[in-house]
């Protein structure tokens, strides 16, 4: 390990640091620029007949769904509400259309059992010639846990006999004073076990400007020269040792490659939930992220973790401008991993996922209400991209990728919208009125098949089977590769807890629903997210708290249910799915953020995993490593713990 300066305490000098290597990261101009023509050897040959096979059945299969609600509303020639139901319609079905399209793309990968790209394999280990810098920001973050992460890792790395090529760096946003010095003493500790050979170094930003983008580009504007390449972990990923040294041999054997994402398995579930969202992300997750990878090729996009990226190019292309335009659009850049990919790409570098790979990890949330905190902050970031949309230069798929980040969030109230319509046309044309709502034997699928019964029956099968079959796609792949099946519970038990999974997804959606347009409001309104720390193991949450969140969607769930009833039996149990969702909002959470039920699940075999069923060795020893910590010895007077001043 090369030699590092330690200060007095009281010093505002680095400590804990190698020597500063400047690297300048200028800011982009999104007013200015253009798409650099580059050749880039890595995109697949026919990814235009690949884009055009995928969107083109995305594009048929709407129109010909557009043109059978065309036909069933066109009667008594379309209204100013069925106008408006039917541009939903179009642009929702779209939106699953092509989610299919490019699912089934992935299902046909994973069964041809094709190579990694890139020249990525399983085979012998390559040898590395650089030097990775192995970035872990944190804000808040329980110092013990992420080192635990960080330590797994390092050893990983040692076993791999390449680690000199890796050093890490611990960077601290982190506010509050607690937490700041837990940091130090954990880190000291840290490097104390580890030894005089382990490279691992701390600093820490008195302000946390620009959030973790600023948090980013402060490290390669100070220390970027030194390592031609980064990678960037969340506080909860984890990445074995063999997946870091094949995804650094990539950057060295593609020159004009500047970031490679993997898929990051989720692990570690307890609760209820949180074991639905590990089970989604390891059954149905290959086959969505197998089919983008297929028709994006180089002109990929970033998920802000668990990332490979070239640091030159980064620091090129990648520093992100303050955003003017007003609320909620201008300030810094919140979602900035799907920026800094559109940037990469603009300046003429090839950006790809690599799906295939193993030993790529992350946390998710514990419970539904934790899913949505950080999901609103993510909604404002999204919603964000509106202004960056027209910068100059950007690849078209580019923009595509801030489209559908856009459109995940515009799509909660655009459902509510089609709902809410597809319910007030059969109610106006029954003469509903709130002084005489009963209206014996009324529902509104009655209405809707009155004009074509068959044909509206067949448009109902179709949106529901296009909108499940990733699912079912993502089912049947995991049963055919039989190691897969077993470490999964078998055939039984994958099917079971896909239903079991895709019935409580059902329940929540309302939920989901409802926060999600809120928060689309909230941003128009101009009203900020925050930063909160997020929560990574207990998904509790008392009582009170859900009753004031939620208490005045379960009352609105229940007028409307009453509503519902007293215009017709037939129309309550017709809007039953909707309305339970939200009477049992509170229950539904207080039940999905148990840790006893997942536990119990867990035992049956439900929603098992692979990671679960036999944990890679680097999950077990991060685990292990949380358990409290022997610590190093006290710090001594001469300054062996950085201050908090100038890291």
């Amino acid at each position: 390990m090369e030699p590092v300066t330690m200060h007095d305490a009281h010093s505002p000098s680095p400590s804990w640091l190698p020597p500063e290597s400047p690297l300048p990261m200028p800011v982009q101009d999104l007013r200015n620029g253009r798409l650099s023509s580059r050749r880039l050897p890595t995109s697949p040959s026919g990814i235009a007949w690949r884009r055009a096979g995928v969107m083109g059945m995305a594009v048929a299969m709407t129109l010909f769904a557009t043109y059978q609600i065309w036909w069933v509303l066109r009667g008594d020639g379309i209204s100013m509400l069925e106008g408006v139901l039917l541009a939903l319609f179009v642009a929702l079905f779209a939106w699953i259309a092509l989610s299919f399209s490019s699912a089934l793309a992935g299902f046909a990968l994973l069964l041809s059992k094709r190579p990694y790209p890139l020249g990525i394999d399983e085979g012998h280990r390559p040898s590395l010639t650089t030097r990775t810098a192995l970035l872990v920001p944190t804000y808040n973050e329980d110092p013990q846990r992420v080192l635990a992460g960080v330590q797994a890792m390092h050893e990983s790395l040692v076993d791999t006999g390449q680690s000199a090529c890796f050093d890490f760096f611990i960077l601290s946003d982190t506010t509050d004073e607690d937490v700041r010095r837990k940091e130090a003493v954990a880190v000291h500790a840290l490097r104390h076990r580890l030894g005089p050979d382990a490279r691992v170094f701390y600093r820490r930003r008195e302000k946390n400007t620009e959030r973790k983008a600023g948090n980013i580009a402060d490290w390669v504007r100070r220390f970027g020269g030194a390592y031609p390449h980064l990678l960037i972990l969340d506080a909860d990923s984890l990445m074995s040792g063999e997946t870091l040294v094949r995804l650094s041999a990539a950057m060295e054997r593609e020159p004009t490659l500047a970031l490679i994402q993997t898929l990051p398995m989720i692990v570690n579930g307890r609760t209820f939930f949180a074991r639905m969202q590990q089970f989604a992300g390891r059954v149905y997750g290959p086959v969505a992220a197998h089919g983008i990878a297929w028709w994006h090729g180089a002109e990929g996009n970033y998920w802000g973790h668990n990332a490979m990226i070239r640091t030159a190019a980064f620091a090129r292309h990648a520093g992100l401008p303050r955003l003017g335009g007003g609320k909620p659009f201008e300030g810094a850049v919140l979602s900035h991993d799907f920026v800094e990919a559109a940037l990469l790409r603009r300046g003429g570098w090839a950006v790809h996922m690599v799906p295939g790979m193993g030993g790529s990890f992350e946390e998710g949330p514990p419970s539904l209400i934790d899913m949505l905190v950080r999901d609103r902050r993510w909604c404002q970031g999204n919603l964000q991209h509106g202004a960056v949309l027209p910068a100059r230069g950007l690849h078209w798929i580019s923009r595509m990728h801030l489209m559908v980040g856009i459109g995940h969030y515009a799509t909660a109230p655009m459902w509510a919208m089609l709902m809410l319509v597809g319910l007030a046309i059969p109610l106006q044309q029954a003469g509903f009125h709130l002084s005489q709502p009963q209206l014996d034997g009324f529902t509104p699928a009655l209405y809707w098949r009155g004009g074509d019964p068959e044909r509206f029956l067949w448009v109902f099968y179709l949106t529901m089977a296009v909108l499940l079959a990733p699912k079912v796609m993502g089912c049947i792949a995991t049963m055919l590769d039989a190691p897969l099946r077993r470490q999964c519970g078998g055939a039984l038990r994958i099917a079971g807890s896909a239903l079991l999974e895709t019935m409580m997804a059902a329940l929540m959606a309302p939920v989901t629903m409802y926060v999600q347009s809120r928060g689309v409001a909230e941003v128009l309104a101009g009203r900020d997210s925050g930063w909160e720390t997020q929560r990574r193991d207990d998904g509790s949450v008392p009582l009170a708290g859900l009753v004031r969140r939620y208490a005045g969607l379960s009352v609105f769930g229940a007028f409307s249910g009453v509503l519902a009833y007293l215009v017709s039996p037939a129309l309550a149990a017709w809007m039953a799915p909707v309305v339970m969702g939200m009477v049992l909002s509170v229950p539904l959470n207080l039940l999905t953020a148990s840790p006893s039920l997942g536990d119990r699940l867990r035992r049956a075999g439900w929603l098992r995993t692979p990671e679960e069923a036999a944990p890679p060795t680097i999950l077990a020893r991060a685990l292990e490593l949380r358990t409290p910590f022997v610590e190093a010895p006290s710090p001594t007077a001469s300054g062996t713990i950085p201050a908090a001043e100038g890291l």
